[in-house]
């Protein structure tokens, strides 16, 4: 994957102003939306999108409910692989949905079959490339494997958007588990596998990263306010 295009040295007033604290509160209003098995029957949109895409066992519903400090809002499975929809979560506070989380099924886990694998491969890079609204990617990555085949496709298709402007991050998940130096050469290995492109580390149980990924996450609410049509419809 080519190098990610340079970010605007200045952000937006409203982003500069927010707080860590302020994004999970925001981050806190997520409630469920809708599930879809298939592109068509997602809502038509126009408040952005951040997707959260990974390996089965990469730790992604539970970096979102950690996220949204909620305990059930994404379903962490004991059988990985086993949800197949596209789930989407609304944000904003008093009912006003002002953004939009997007759990993407987990990939990569031998037990789901192949005809199941297939099919999702197809819906994901169909939303990935042409979802609209689209104005964020996470991919939640274990840095204990690293970057595996199908991240590394995932990474190819999507390029052409990054390189567009497109933001993208990489949580390195139960870095916890890690030492100290470990991280660090995890994180250095994920920056040069995703061509210097954003990536941090992430757990869960130590709380390392949220803030940070928060922020981000808050980020991409203003990113998209002047990439969207006009005409689109809201959710």
């Amino acid at each position: 994957m080519r190098a990610m295009p340079d970010r605007p040295a200045s952000p937006p007033a409203a982003l500069a102003a927010v707080t860590a604290r302020q994004a999970l509160a925001w981050l806190h209003t997520a409630r469920f939306l809708t599930t879809a098995a298939q592109l068509h029957q997602l809502p038509v949109s126009a408040v952005p999108e951040i997707a959260f895409v990974g390996r089965s066992n990469a730790g992604k519903s539970t970096a979102i409910n950690t996220l949204t400090q909620q305990t059930q809002l994404a379903f962490a499975s004991k059988r990985p692989g086993r949800t197949q929809h596209i789930n989407l979560f609304a944000l904003g506070r008093q009912g006003v949905t002002d953004a939009v989380l997007a759990d993407l099924p987990g990939y990569g886990y031998a037990a789901v079959p192949q005809a199941d694998k297939q099919r999702w491969q197809r819906v994901m890079a169909d939303y990935l490339l042409t979802r609209p609204n689209l104005a964020g990617v996470v991919m939640l990555c274990d840095p204990r494997r690293g970057l595996q085949e199908l991240d590394h496709l995932l990474l190819e298709l999507i390029r052409p958007r990054v390189e567009q402007g497109l933001p993208f991050l990489v949580l390195l998940t139960k870095a916890d588990k890690l030492s100290r130096s470990e991280q660090a050469k995890a994180l250095s290995l994920a920056r040069l596998q995703t061509r210097g492109g954003q990536a941090q580390l992430f757990s869960a149980l130590k709380r390392q990263g949220v803030d940070a990924a928060a922020l981000w996450i808050w980020g991409r609410k203003h990113w998209v306010e002047t990439r969207l049509e006009p005409s689109a419809a809201s959710v």
